[in-house]
């Protein structure tokens, strides 16, 4: 039989790569992005679906799940949608801290929950989030991104408990540096007494020296994470993120922060 994926944030990166991926291996894919009537690729593919979603929509989020249940049975949902904030917590307005947060965090919250009541009667799916190395680990000038990933962490990882009795899976992809057109999606709230450590930061990230991840190599880690049929929460994936968490793990949290602080300040 064939099998259906539902993913949000599918216009690029990892999204789009995910996209592709799934309809090469034989499955239906409904990609989902704010603006579906400007994808040029994706619409070219005859087991791709797309629908119009901006998941900080909670009206739109409903409707779109409604529409892509009545298309038929759904077997995976991957909640991919997102952008970052880096800048300095001073330097950042409300309005980018609490759409940080509704993208990131709620966004995934509420496609969720849109999907759990069918999930749970049917007693089968799985959730699939893009999460982050950074929801495992803190860095400087990114307080409000990583905030959002540390909560998709901590709630999926409760989450897990409720959904499991149901025979429903969710499961976290955790990223590290990937080179994809995020940075143009991305918002720099800058202010003069940060310079010099946001600085130190981006020259950190994007040194010659940094081994990012593809959106193609992340979405096959996507692909692992829905067949495998393993209770596994976690997939840490790229060299990057690899190496870094198991400093974290063998260092210890206290000793690993001191080690970042070196490096920045």
């Amino acid at each position: 039989m064939t099998k259906t994926i539902f993913i949000t944030g599918a216009s690029a990166g990892i999204g789009k790569a995910t996209a592709k991926l799934f309809a090469a291996k034989g499955w239906k894919v409904i990609a989902t992005m704010r603006k579906p009537e400007d994808e040029t690729e994706l619409n070219q593919l005859s087991t791709i679906t797309l629908l119009p979603l901006d998941v900080t929509n909670v009206d739109q989020i409903n409707d779109t799940v409604q529409q892509a249940l009545a298309l038929g049975d759904i077997d995976v949902v991957f909640n991919n949608a997102g952008y970052s904030v880096l800048g300095a917590l001073e330097a950042t307005t409300d309005e980018q801290i609490v759409r940080q947060m509704e993208t990131n965090f709620l966004g995934t919250v509420r496609v969720t929950k849109a999907f759990i009541p069918t999930f749970r009667e049917k007693r089968s799916g799985l959730f699939i989030n893009t999460t982050s190395s950074a929801g495992l680990m803190a860095f400087p000038v990114s307080s409000m991104y990583d905030a959002s990933k540390w909560a998709l962490e901590g709630w999926a990882e409760s989450l897990s408990f409720e959904l499991e009795q149901f025979g429903i899976g969710i499961k976290n992809i955790e990223p590290g540096l990937v080179a994809t057109d995020m940075t143009e999606r991305s918002v720099f709230p800058s202010h003069p007494a940060y310079d010099t450590l946001a600085g130190k930061f981006f020259a950190v990230i994007g040194g010659p020296d940094v081994k990012m991840s593809t959106s193609e190599e992340i979405a096959d880690v996507v692909y692992e994470a829905a067949t495998d049929g393993k209770d596994t929460l976690r997939y840490v994936c790229g060299e990057d993120a690899k190496a870094l968490y198991a400093q974290r793990l063998a260092a210890g949290d206290e000793a690993f922060r001191k080690g970042i602080k070196q490096m920045m300040l």
